[in-house]
């Protein structure tokens, strides 16, 4: 699995899921994300390792049209037959599920039913992910085989610090450092060791007060680790106190000497916005937003932002206004992203926009008569043919993304459409730096 479909997997459990989990499931935010960072590691783990690459293979590719990536969310109820028996597949049905979701749960602080939903949404995250890449890569078993066996070298590293296969009750997966758990001998058992060094006796220093510790080699001979606690004392029963007064000493003296911080301005890019290129509320806080479920015709639903462009578009398309309306009237009316986001300065999209991407695509399968034109905008700040020119290459990488014969026009704007002041604010400039869409007849 290339680094980059990991990251794929890791943006749809980017901070919008990691909080409206949190709300579903009466957990802490940080708790959320805690056992996530954990789950991850051992779910993709759990591919590498199982043994039946065959039936795992067909169960995923068969998943990349189920729409999985669409409602994750909604796999936090474990009613997906289909993640169920992946579990199975990759963890089988007994004592390590119960190891993971125990271990995990005392991790992150949460309760062992919250990890038991998140378990199941970020195995639908991997399987809606590795079925994509199957597909679209048109594998088969064997080079499906072959792209999870190139990611044992990375999997111990994907885990949080302090955190192991072996402590997640997966034994010593993939090079881990752990040992293994030595096979202990009860005592009643043991054979007595009898005169194990009749012609060497022990000597104590009479400085210890302490039992000298015996350390037994594998051969059967015996030393003596004697402490070595000379009269004099160790140069750190002085020299560290004397450091930490120091360093208390120059504290002080700081705290007294200490001028007004100076608060670092981040320097930002005028036609980017690194967290929510579309919210124009400009919060500094992040602030939790409410989700729905968006019903398409067929009967299948996504899980969206109220009110948020799958919520708008799908309520429009059902809707007289749009089936009434001309070409005239709807080039002013523009639905605008609200969790797509580009790199900074640049015409690539981060992978947490992919979700909102892959809902405006099941979308568009279930309207097939509908077309839209792609729209990027961005502030006044900076050289306008700079501006125009990444608005443009956003836009086109947009309509990319999406690769439908029913995204018919991509088009850049730059700032022609701003409205507030190149002086101004970065945060009040924020409204003008957006991507949207329009219908087209």
């Amino acid at each position: 699995m290339s680094t980059n479909l990991i990251d794929l997997i890791k943006g749809q459990l980017g901070p919008s899921t990691v909080s409206q989990a949190a709300t579903q499931l009466g957990e802490s935010e940080s708790g959320i994300s805690k056992a996530i960072s954990a789950l991850l590691p051992a779910v993709i783990g759990g591919f590498v390792n199982s043994n039946a690459q065959s039936e795992l293979f067909s169960t995923v590719k068969d998943s990349a049209s189920s729409g999985v990536l669409s409602n994750l969310l909604g796999n936090l109820n474990g009613n997906d037959s289909v993640i169920s028996k992946i579990l199975s597949l990759i963890f089988g049905d007994g004592d390590k599920l119960a190891a993971i979701t125990n271990s995990v749960s005392t991790f992150a602080g949460i309760k062992e039913d919250s990890t038991t939903s998140l378990l199941n949404l970020v195995t639908a995250a991997t399987v809606g992910n590795l079925g994509r890449y199957a597909t679209e890569h048109n594998l088969d078993t064997v080079s499906f085989g072959n792209l999870l066996n190139d990611q044992k070298a990375n999997l111990t590293s994907l885990l949080p610090a302090g955190f192991s296969f072996a402590s997640l009750g997966l034994g010593n997966w993939f090079g881990s450092v752990d040992a293994e758990p030595l096979n202990v001998i009860p005592e009643a058992n043991q054979t007595p060791i009898v005169d194990v060094n009749p012609t060497t006796p022990v000597t104590e220093n009479p400085v210890v007060t302490e039992t000298p510790k015996i350390d037994v080699t594998r051969s059967g001979t015996t030393h003596e680790i004697v402490s070595d606690n000379d009269s004099g004392g160790s140069i750190w029963k002085w020299l560290l106190p004397l450091l930490l007064l120091l360093l208390l000493g120059w504290f002080f003296w700081k705290q007294c000497n200490q001028k007004a911080d100076v608060v670092p301005v981040a320097m930002t890019d005028s036609t980017t916005v690194v967290t929510d290129s579309t919210n124009t509320a400009g919060d500094t806080v992040a602030v939790t937003r409410e989700t729905t479920v968006v019903t398409l015709p067929s009967g299948k639903t996504l899980q969206a932002y109220k009110g948020g462009i799958e919520d708008q578009i799908v309520t429009f398309l059902k809707s007289d206004d749009y089936k009434n309306a001309n070409e005239a009237q709807l080039k002013d009316r523009w639905f605008n992203f609200d969790n797509l986001n580009f790199e900074f300065g640049k015409a690539v999209l981060t992978p947490e926009s992919q979700v909102q991407l892959d809902n405006l695509k099941m979308i568009l399968t279930e309207f097939p008569d509908a077309k839209i034109k792609i729209g990027a905008y961005t502030d006044k700040k900076g050289d306008a043919n700079t501006n125009l020119k990444l608005s443009g290459d956003r836009a086109n990488t947009v309509k990319s993304a999406l690769n439908s014969a029913q995204v018919v026009e991509a088009e850049g704007y730059g700032s022609k459409f701003a409205t507030v002041p190149a002086e101004a604010s970065d945060k009040e400039r924020e409204s003008d730096r957006k991507t949207a869409v329009r219908f087209v007849k």
